[in-house]
């Protein structure tokens, strides 16, 4: 017997076995579905949704089951879109929006919508309008963060009927036509002149009012000076009347003669003087003075 006569003797015995060994096989490999941890996948039966398919291994009926659609879940981006606007002060503006979006619910998103980026797109550009319309342009210029939030905001809110997530939804520009631009530019030239005047003001200002609080701490500090002055002034004529009035017309006639010595001596050392002019009763107050002290010692 040669290869072929028991080849055939072996499917022919064997032959049903091997079909349901097939059978099985290809039974297996239609009903088990791997997913990526980044796609869903939509099964429909007969026509219609079945159920959604998440990352993993999955089972689903073989030859009545199939996978109709292959969602990619991961994050996108819309094209960049520029779009007319007219703002309430009758300025027209180009607004550059750009979206990125997920879908998390397949299902939703494959029975309701047919071109997603495409709608998406369109709910963006008239929302951006109607906000815009809104807003006069000075504000659409400062509060850029409140226009980029309400966009956002019902943005989210007109595509979540069709299993999308909106995760960012950016102003990135607000471009204004030529002669706008040119009267914004000259209206910020005048304010920033207007600014510049108002600060050389308060500047001077400010010189003034610390030039005269610089005169008046003078004034107060030539005040306490003199106060102590006269304090200590008062002091010394105090104890002069106290000690008069203790020891008589001797202590008058002491200061009187200690106060003369201590004007020669302050004369004397002046800078530069070499003749000193001498009251003809100079020596008699010196002589005066060390009688007195004598007398006191």
């Amino acid at each position: 017997m040669n290869f072929d006569q028991v080849l055939g003797e072996v499917i022919g015995g064997n032959g049903v076995l091997i079909a349901i060994a097939v059978f099985i096989i290809i039974c297996v490999m239609l009903g088990v579905r791997i997913v990526p941890q980044s796609e869903k996948h939509v099964v429909e039966r007969f026509g219609r949704l079945r159920a959604v398919l998440g990352p993993g291994i999955n089972f689903i009926v073989p030859f009545l089951d199939r996978v109709a659609h292959k969602i990619s879940i991961l994050e996108r981006q819309l094209p960049n879109a520029l779009q007319d606007a007219i703002t309430t002060d009758n300025v027209l503006v180009k607004v550059e929006t750009s979206v990125f979006y997920r879908i998390t619910e397949p299902e939703k998103t494959v029975y309701r919508i047919r071109d997603v980026d495409g709608a998406i797109a369109t709910t963006v550009a008239g929302i951006v309008r109607s906000e815009i319309g809104k807003m006069e342009l000075d504000q659409v210029q400062s509060n850029r963060a409140d226009l980029i939030a309400k966009v956002r905001e019902q943005v989210a809110a007109m595509v979540d009927d069709w299993g999308i997530e909106v995760t960012r939804a950016e102003v990135l520009d607000v471009n204004l036509d030529e002669a706008t631009r040119a009267a914004m530019l000259q209206q910020l030239n005048a304010e920033r002149a207007r600014r510049a005047q108002v600060t050389e003001a308060e500047g001077k200002k400010r010189a003034v009012e610390l030039a005269a609080d610089g005169d008046l701490y003078a004034a107060e500090q030539k005040a306490k000076a003199r106060r102590i002055s006269a304090e200590a002034e008062a002091y010394a004529t105090q104890v002069v009347a106290v000690a008069i009035k203790e020891n008589g017309i001797e202590a008058a006639q002491y200061q009187v003669a200690l106060k003369q010595v201590e004007a020669l001596t302050a004369v004397g050392q002046g800078a530069g003087k070499q003749t000193v002019i001498v009251p003809a009763n100079a020596l008699e107050a010196f002589g005066d003075a060390f009688k007195m002290l004598k007398g006191r010692s």
